[in-house]
């Protein structure tokens, strides 16, 4: 029972690594692309990086948010089945 377990857990635990990944590449990639030109153009303006990080990250959930949703679906259908397993032990 325990295995049955931890491994609801690790797939858990994969699946919010691998569903999270496009926000965060997203917002990485155009925090990084922000700072080279706020490096370039001496703009020092702190606050300058957070409305493109955010349009990011809402375009990239908008783009691969279907995707997301079966992922965290499939996720929940697996467990669900495993606790039913469990359950009836």
């Amino acid at each position: 029972m325990e295995e049955i377990v931890v491994h609801v857990i690790r797939q858990a635990l994969v699946a919010v690594v691998v569903v999270s990944a496009p926000a965060a590449i997203a917002a990485v990639a155009v925090g990084l692309f922000v700072s080279v030109v706020q490096t370039a153009t001496q703009i020092q303006e702190q606050t300058l990086s957070y409305v493109p990080k955010l349009l990011a990250v809402c375009l990239a959930l908008s783009v691969f948010g279907p995707w997301m949703l079966g992922q965290l679906v499939r996720l929940a259908a697996s467990a669900f089945e495993q606790i039913a397993l469990v359950a009836s032990w």
